[in-house]
């Protein structure tokens, strides 16, 4: 009896450790990565697959990097750069994460009015406010910890492009040679494609998400390898789901030439599973990962900018408690809208987010690294050296597609 319970212990103490990292990298799936992965597809083809499959490997790296330093320190990244290198790299770090993260803000704000309208046939404008306003309120009154109990399972309806992807009779040989044997053309639509698949996945709100959940969590030293595992499993949910999305706008859209302009061309990828259904499951999808990350996104910009100043900061917070911290929250989402209005196709807007996320990643991924190595910082809970190792190889690969990009653009 004794060991049942001691096994009870364990499992009780798992469940509150696993979540945190499964919806960061949920949240990673948001319209912008949908977008950008359609259009990579439906222009691509299979090209940039091994691209895709890539990633996988290295975001679960980035991400559990970011996963011990929040545990580890008990300090978001901001506070952590401004008290260790100084006022000046946490500025350049809170300009890098707050500008990706209007933009990306914005731009899910439009998926997520694109999906609603996908459903009601209204004008994707009409549900950006509504959107905003109920981010806002789940931030600022809900219990943000219960509603992350609910996000974890949202990106099961991703699920539903491993079935078209399979139900639209790709030619497999391509895809599994373009999957798995890596080569890039050298051409402007490539070099966009890689840049924003890597800014859209690897982009900072996601990581500097994960060392803020863990600095709150404050989870148990001995207990790192479980909040590694919960930071790699997110990525791996998500990187899967990732191929399949690929895939299935490559067999549908691709190969017919079809590039994806509208939330109603992404749709078509989900024909061969959904058939004239297609619109309301892909919605349903769009909007469930708008969800997921209007939150993440509204709360990480309010965190730098609350550790930048020192302001009292914390989603469990009263709005008295932390006024200037909600204030941001408030703030940003307001800017998110007023961009969203500006009469920028939603498509577009997702895709140029994720390029915007690509040019950025370099500037706060070097810092997180910075912070990883630091002694003083992680102590004797100092990065393996395999994990350093495989982080650096993280940042000049994106690095290099940011040059690619630069070069094939001038």
């Amino acid at each position: 009896m004794k060991y049942v319970n001691v096994l009870r212990l364990r499992l009780r103490n798992a469940s509150r450790i696993l979540g945190p990292g499964i919806v960061s990298g949920a949240s990673d799936n948001d319209p912008t990565t949908v977008a950008t992965l359609a259009v990579v597809g439906s222009t691509t083809v299979y090209a940039l697959g091994w691209l895709v499959l890539l990633i996988i490997p290295m975001l679960a790296v980035v991400q559990a990097i970011s996963s011990r330093i929040g545990a580890v320190c008990g300090e978001g990244l901001e506070t952590i750069l401004k008290d260790r290198y100084g006022r000046v790299a946490a500025l350049v770090v809170l300009f890098a994460v707050f500008a990706v993260d209007q933009l990306t803000l914005a731009a899910d704000l439009e998926g997520g009015g694109a999906a609603l309208q996908l459903f009601s046939g209204w004008d994707y404008r009409w549900f950006v406010v509504p959107l905003a306003i109920a981010t806002a309120a789940t931030l600022t009154f809900a219990n943000y910890h219960v509603v992350r109990r609910f996000l974890v399972y949202v990106p099961m309806v991703f699920l539903a492009y491993a079935a078209a992807a399979v139900l639209a009779h790709p030619n497999w040989h391509d895809v599994l040679r373009n999957s798995f044997i890596p080569h890039v053309r050298l051409d402007k639509q490539i070099a966009s494609g890689a840049i924003a698949l890597l800014g859209t996945t690897l982009t900072a709100y996601a990581y500097v998400w994960e060392t803020i959940e863990m600095s709150e969590e404050r989870p148990k030293l001995i207990h790192l390898g479980l909040v590694q595992a919960d930071a790699a499993l997110g990525t791996v949910i998500a990187g899967i789901s990732f191929w399949f999305i690929a895939i299935a706008t490559g067999a549908t859209l691709g190969v017919a030439h079809h590039p994806v302009n509208t939330v109603q061309d992404a749709a078509q990828a989900l024909a061969p599973l959904a058939g004239r259904w297609s619109s309301l499951l892909f919605g349903i999808g769009l909007f469930g990962s708008a969800l997921i990350a209007l939150p993440v996104l509204a709360g990480t910009s309010a965190y730098v900018v609350a550790e930048m100043f020192g302001w009292r900061k914390g989603i469990d917070a009263r709005f008295q408690q932390a006024p200037f911290f909600y204030g941001v929250v408030v703030v940003t989402l307001a800017i998110g809208a007023g961009i969203a209005f500006l009469g920028v196709p939603p498509v577009k807007l997702l895709f140029t987010g994720s390029i915007a996320g690509g040019l950025a990643t370099p500037i706060t991924l070097f810092f997180v690294l910075l912070a990883a190595r630091n002694k003083d910082l992680m102590g004797s809970f100092r990065m393996p050296a395999w994990l350093m190792a495989s982080g650096w190889c993280v940042f000049a690969v994106v690095t290099a597609a940011a040059l690619f990009f630069l070069s094939q653009s001038l």
